[in-house]
């Protein structure tokens, strides 16, 4: 009990520290080569089974026994981070994801790829690598051949937007999701090198672009506009929705849409709507109501007036 007690308040101890120190022992894992592997456990971070911090030593002594890798996400807070569709596979897997939300941490782990031999992998890049066993390398190879008029759709409707469109291997349940190209920027990154000063707005651009577009080929909503397309590639409607599907999966994954875009979203989402609604798109703005005349004004002001004359009256007596 007296030893649960004193690691109890050594954890304590630890976490006060952490609190002050952390960002500066992040900062001196970038610029410390010599004493990277030693500053590396130190790290203390939140994951997707716990709330508490813990270092990267406890991660791998918890991983599974046929887990290669150590998985991790960057993004504004934990409670974010436990909804976003990049994790779903690996939750539903039960691996650990570790939360990084500071921004510094998109530096610090350019300089950590490996700890204790297991490398450091994004979940939100493209090409989650996942034990994979014959049916589901069968199954994949069946989901390519089945959507491939969905996502010759959406190449030719997006065009530049993604760099690549795939059979997502990240989701479970959410219909699409946006990833960052191997050597383009997460979400968290793009936020952190637009907030800079002197931004170079051309490698912004440059790099912002290195985004890729995975489709969940379960989820009902995207069977159905497979068959939508597969009908019709010319269809307008499906553009629409498609468009609509891809914008949301940008903001989702924490990313900013260009005012251009905003636009573009917000019309696409009302030609969705109306659509639904059975509303011609052409239909005209309904003509204004008539509306009867009002004498009662007229009479109002009337008896306003009669009222006041009386109150006048009383008044003139009583100076006589």
């Amino acid at each position: 009990d007296e030893d649960d007690e004193d690691e109890e308040d050594e954890s304590k101890k630890y976490a006060k520290f952490w609190k002050a120190f952390g960002k500066y022992i992040k900062m001196g894992l970038m610029e410390d080569s010599a004493n990277r592997t030693r500053l590396a456990k130190l790290l203390r971070y939140t994951t997707s089974k716990t709330e508490k911090d813990i270092s990267l030593e406890d991660y791998v002594s918890r991983m599974q026994e046929d887990q290669k890798n150590i998985y991790y996400i960057s993004g504004e807070n934990r409670e974010a981070l436990l909804k976003s569709p990049a994790v779903e596979k690996l939750l539903a897997k039960d691996i650990e994801v570790i939360f990084m939300t500071e921004a510094i941490d998109e530096y610090t782990v350019q300089h950590l790829t490996e700890f204790e031999g297991k490398r450091l992998i994004n979940a939100a890049r493209e090409g989650l690598k996942l034990d994979e066993d014959d049916r589901e390398k069968k199954l994949m190879d069946h989901y390519k051949t089945q959507f491939m008029p969905l996502i010759n759709f959406i190449r030719d409707t997006l065009g530049g937007k993604v760099d690549k469109v795939s059979i997502s291997k990240h989701l479970v349940s959410s219909p699409a999701l946006v990833t960052t190209a191997d050597y383009g920027w997460t979400a968290q990154m793009e936020k952190v090198m637009k907030a800079q000063a002197f931004a170079d707005n051309q490698r912004y651009e440059f790099m912002k672009a290195k985004r890729n577009f995975e489709i969940n080929p379960r989820h009902p909503l995207i069977v159905e506009l497979n068959k939508k397309v597969e009908a019709d590639s010319e269809d307008a409607q499906a553009a629409d929705m498609l468009t609509s599907l891809y914008m949301s999966s940008v903001l989702q994954a924490g990313y900013q849409l260009s005012p251009e875009d905003v636009s573009d979203f917000a019309a696409r989402v009302a030609s969705v709507v109306t659509s639904g609604l059975g509303v011609d798109p052409k239909a005209g703005l309904v003509p204004e109501p008539e509306l009867p005349d009002e004498p009662e004004e007229e009479e109002a002001e009337e008896e306003t007036e009669e009222v006041e004359a009386e109150e006048e009256a009383p008044a003139a007596k009583d100076e006589v």
